[in-house]
């Protein structure tokens, strides 16, 4: 009963594009939102012109797409040495499972800290939007904002948003489990479903909703109403009971499923690859 070579390379080329796959998702993530996507449409203009130039025969353009390409990797990594670095020590950090087990930790204390803002400014009705980013990026948004990078806690979140003070306009934004920045502006919403009674708030939580997937949470000022928006969909008059749980189905339940899927779905390719193996074998 000899080995079969060609099953062994098949499961290597799997465990080979699974692991490309994973750095090109892992990148996109980082670089995701922030200046470097505008680089990465520069490389994407450049290789077309390095590609057009070799099927038409242009020699000097050819040359000139080289130099650029040689001289532009060390350009690269000086611009954007803060990025890599950071992406770095996050691979540094420990494997995916303990990231997913370390971020849910602080997502938990994350969300027992806007339990906590959320029910003071609601009993009281003090206004408040606050947005969690999620996969997409908010930079554009981030830098329209007073720059904060502090801890998220309940007492933090209260004092911004205290009325006359000088960050209770504007948004909250939440990124990493950090309070990035205060005072920020959000893209207001023009949908004509939005209710009249709802004001700027509101309309502010839907806007970002419509073109990124952050949760954003609204504090009525006039009622007190907790509402959470995201992916284009308003939920309005949450309980306490309502918002923690959906707050744990996005920044909690979300990632362990993840990474469930990702390792059930190879669980099941590699079951199928033996079976294949073992039918092989016996005819």
């Amino acid at each position: 009963m000899g080995i079969n070579f060609s099953n062994i390379f098949t499961l290597s080329n799997l465990l080979d594009i699974l692991v490309v796959w994973f750095i090109i998702y892992e990148v996109i993530v980082l670089l995701r939102g922030t200046k470097a996507v505008q680089l990465f449409r520069g490389v994407l203009v450049i290789a077309i012109v390095k590609i057009l130039s070799i099927i038409f025969g242009l020699t000097a353009v050819s040359w000139l797409t080289d130099q650029v390409i040689n001289w532009g990797v060390i350009a690269i990594i000086v611009i954007f040495q803060p990025e890599i670095r950071r992406g770095l020590e996050h691979i540094g950090r420990g494997s995916i499972l303990k990231h997913t087990q370390n971020q849910n930790v602080e997502n938990q204390k994350m969300i027992q800290a806007l339990d906590k803002s959320i029910q003071y400014m609601s009993k009281r009705r003090i206004g408040a939007l606050i947005t969690i980013q999620m996969d997409t990026g908010l930079e554009d948004y981030i830098e329209t904002g007073i720059k904060l990078d502090a801890d998220v806690t309940g007492e933090l979140l209260i004092n911004t948003f205290i009325p006359n003070t000088p960050l209770h306009d504007g948004a909250v934004i939440i990124r990493n489990n950090r309070l990035a920045v205060a005072a920020a502006y959000l893209p207001l919403s023009q949908s004509n479903l939005i209710p009249k009674e709802l004001g700027t708030r509101h309309r502010a939580a839907v806007g970002i909703s419509e073109v990124t997937d952050a949760l954003t949470i609204v504090i009525s000022e006039e009622t007190g109403e907790v509402s959470i928006t995201k992916n284009n969909e308003l939920l309005r008059g949450l309980t306490e009971e309502d918002y923690i749980k959906f707050l744990k189905d996005q920044l909690i339940t979300k990632q362990d499923s993840v990474n469930k899927n990702f390792f059930t779905m190879l669980g099941t390719w590699v079951d199928k690859i033996k079976s294949n193996k073992q039918d092989g074998g016996k005819k």
